[in-house]
């Protein structure tokens, strides 16, 4: 309480910064330094999405007597159809659908678990389970690729699985190796914002006879939904842009993800760079899209985690 006619100490240190930004006061040099490195980084992310763009806006013929770095011509939004229609990009999105989904809810279902019991539990192994799981993330992919094609080759599948019968060339093959090397790291990540909850609400839970499953099912997983979703956002992007294990282990052409039917667009004497460039946008239209749809559950779960790890 403050005597009447008098104020908080807090304001005249107010009223100084308000008398500072009113005199114009210039800000810092390393604040002005800040802002340049900031504006240049995203310029430099930013050119090749624009230049990409700007390219698919061009027909091929201006470009191949124009140049690509030039300025002219005819542009329209002709390469963006074309390229809908022989990629078909439609048969090919479906399939990044059924591969993708279900990924990514088997990774953060069992990684939510995994995170559960390192986090929840305390017992000599927990630490070294959850180095288990984080060590398949140092394994580099390309070093497993023998070894693992040559075992999808004989792991049997039922034929509503997979037409070839195997568990090679199949989506719930290509789903697996995803869940195998994406597991790790979210459950990483997660155990860490599980330890920032307080122990009382689990401590609460067992009082009032809720079970192991109660508590991880009704207690802590709703209040796990920032990280949920931050971790959803970039295992999404990740997941849908893979390239290398959808070419590796997906040998029919029909079942491949949009990621590598890119490849349909290019021949073996031509390519046309401003179909492809129009291709490119529009494969990265869904990140983009769950993206902007979680960003603010994004934000908040790398600033929570951030705060409270």
């Amino acid at each position: 309480m403050t005597a009447p006619g008098t104020l908080p100490a807090a304001a005249p240190a107010r009223r100084s910064r308000k008398a500072d930004r009113a005199r114009g006061d210039s800000p810092a040099p390393a604040r002005i330094a800040l802002h340049i490195f900031l504006a240049g980084t995203c310029l430099v992310w930013l050119v090749p999405l624009l230049y990409a763009f700007y390219t698919a806006l061009r027909p091929y013929a201006d470009t191949a007597r124009r140049g690509y770095v030039s300025v002219g011509g005819h542009y329209g939004t002709g390469n963006f159809s074309a390229a809908w229609v022989q990629a078909q990009l439609p048969h090919y999105f479906w399939n990044s659908v059924l591969i993708t989904v279900p990924a990514l809810v088997l990774t953060l279902w069992l990684a939510s678990m995994v995170a559960f019991v390192v986090a929840r539990f305390r017992f000599r192994i927990n630490i070294a389970l959850l180095m288990l799981f984080t060590a398949g993330n140092l394994l580099p992919q390309q070093a497993i690729v023998t070894p693992l094609f040559k075992l999808y080759q004989l792991v049997p599948l039922p034929q509503w699985l997979a037409a070839s019968g195997k568990l090679d060339d199949s989506f719930p093959g290509l789903i697996l190796i995803h869940v195998a090397f994406q597991t790790g790291f979210c459950a990483f990540v997660m155990s860490n914002y599980m330890r920032t909850i307080p122990a009382e609400l689990g401590e609460a839970a067992v009082m009032d006879g809720a079970s192991v499953w109660r508590q991880y099912w009704q207690v802590i997983l709703p209040l796990c939904r920032p990280v949920l979703a931050a971790l959803a956002t970039l295992e999404f992007t990740w997941i849908y842009n893979d390239f290398f294990w959808a070419t590796v282990l997906m040998q029919t052409g029909a079942n491949r993800p949009v990621t590598a039917a890119l490849n349909n667009l290019t021949g073996e004497f031509f390519v046309n760079n401003n179909l492809i460039a129009a291709a490119a946008l529009i494969v990265a239209i869904p990140t983009l899209v769950v993206f902007f749809a979680l960003q603010r559950q994004f934000v908040s779960g790398l600033t929570l985690g951030a705060n409270k790890g």
